[in-house]
């Protein structure tokens, strides 16, 4: 069937073809009654709109990119279905790269859509990455920018984020109400926004508590690479902890492999609590506790904000910062001593 064009539906409704545009893209200028003849009659005949038309005749693409640091990662995949439950309702198109936590991929990705392929951008940052320049030259060229999770805290864009201070402040008075006192902290990556507020967290709840900081028990790794088991045993072994806490899930696990196959009970022997959005850390033996971020949430209101940018209904053209909050979930790994 030969696709449906404005101007036959126009012909139908005996309407301008600039009224039934308008109608379809909901604009304040038609009264609700029109837009729901015009939109029930494109359903029907189902009309599809060409983007690459728009794009020509408003220099408008209805598409943004959103970028992110690694698939694989649950939150992630949770972030991209927010970020597309809003674009389906406004028809936007969703361009997904992934930077695979390479700094000058994320360079060559932002350089590829300077050319206006995209009204916008919704960007988590690599774990390398150092210098925002190539967010500038993309700000510079009128394209949108949203920052997302892991965010420049010092560059100027609307951002969207989790209480990662808060949150990680109390996992780690969870773990000292549960009579933890060595605790090891492990983070992934050096310059990341999240990081530093939950490592700043983990030592204020120390200090707080009258435990004394020791700054050996912090051990980073680097996000884009596996987790080097031997090293991580020795460091276990070495430091003799009786809790855990670990700033992504991937640690956590890793974690749980050690302490299976040295024979250390959790959580008798050592606690464990991680932030995660896996659904099936309900499902581990013994179950994990988690910090569950609201990925799904974050992407959705991510996205919304940025389609505000374009759409220009932020008149102020002020900057947003939203933090949303985190679940602490208490499961079996830390637990009281069982016996």
């Amino acid at each position: 069937m030969k696709n449906v064009t404005l101007k036959q539906l126009a012909k139908k409704l005996g309407l301008s073809v600039s009224t039934v545009s308008r109608a379809l893209t909901d604009s304040y200028e038609i009264n609700v009654e029109t837009k729901k003849r015009v939109k029930a009659l494109a359903r029907e005949l189902n009309y599809q709109p060409n983007p690459f038309a728009a794009f020509l005749r408003k220099h408008v693409s209805k598409t943004i990119a959103l970028i992110i640091p690694e698939i694989s990662n649950n939150f992630f995949s949770q972030v991209i279905k927010g970020v597309e439950t809003v674009c389906q309702e406004k028809d936007f198109y969703v361009l997904i790269y992934e930077t695979h936590e390479d700094y000058q991929k994320e360079v060559r990705i932002i350089n590829h859509l300077i050319g206006g392929r995209v009204d916008g951008v919704l960007i988590s940052v690599s774990s390398d990455s150092d210098n925002p320049d190539h967010l500038k030259q993309l700000l510079d060229r009128n394209v949108k920018l949203v920052m997302y999770d892991r965010v420049i805290e010092d560059f100027e864009a609307s951002k969207v984020y989790s209480n990662d201070y808060e949150s990680t402040f109390n996992g780690v008075s969870h773990l000292i109400d549960r009579g933890c006192k060595r605790i090891l902290f492990l983070k992934a990556g050096e310059n990341l926004s999240t990081m530093n507020q939950r490592e700043r967290a983990y030592f204020d709840v120390l200090e707080k508590n009258g435990i004394e900081a020791d700054y050996s028990l912090v051990k980073s790794f680097v996000p884009s690479r596996e987790v080097d088991l031997d090293d991580l045993t020795a460091f276990i072994l070495e430091k003799k902890p009786d809790a855990i806490f670990c700033s992504i899930e991937r640690l956590a696990i890793a974690c749980y492999d050690i302490c299976n196959k040295l024979g250390v009970n959790i959580p008798n022997d050592i606690k464990i609590i991680t932030f995660s959005c896996l659904n099936v850390a309900r499902l581990l033996k013994p179950s994990l506790s988690t910090i569950t971020q609201p990925a799904f949430e974050i992407g959705k209101t991510a996205a919304q904000l940025l389609l505000d940018e374009i759409e220009g209904k932020n008149e102020q053209h002020e900057f947003v910062n939203l933090s949303l909050p985190s679940t602490i979930i208490k499961r079996d790994s830390t637990k009281r001593y069982l016996g």
